[in-house]
């Protein structure tokens, strides 16, 4: 009966070896977590930004949805660091007179973390006379 007593009390524990691998295993897969974790964050937030600038260039086009005959030509900055422009030209002539279309592009830009990014909406949209508004 000793003998068994003896073999049972030497079993009762992990040795250093399985504790050793048992946290190399825990460190791996923690850190596989982390990285995961990371990615969605960042992700996450590029989706945002790149949402932020899809409805700031849509903003951009209701604005202008008619524009002057001599076309339009501006561009700016907002406070978040997103970049824009919008650009008109007309489209062309239909016999002798000017059709009252133009064609119109909207971009706005911005950089997340060191790629730049652009939005980039093109419409056709009513001129109007300089005049008139």
């Amino acid at each position: 009966m000793r003998a068994e007593s003896s073999r049972r009390r030497g079993q009762r524990g992990f040795s250093l070896l399985e504790m050793l691998v048992a946290i190399a295993i825990l460190g791996l897969a923690l850190g596989a977590l982390y990285q995961a974790a990371s990615s969605a964050t960042r992700n996450v937030r590029t989706s945002e930004r790149y949402a932020y600038g899809v409805e700031l260039a849509r903003s951009l086009l209701a604005e202008n949805s008619r524009v002057p005959r001599s076309g339009v030509n501006a561009s700016g900055e907002t406070s978040s660091g997103y970049q824009w422009r919008v650009e008109s030209r007309a489209l062309g002539k239909a016999g002798d007179s000017e059709l009252p279309l133009q064609d119109i592009e909207v971009g706005v830009a911005w950089f997340d973390g060191d790629k730049r990014r652009e939005i980039v909406l093109n419409s056709v949209v009513e001129a109007y006379h300089d005049a008139q508004r």
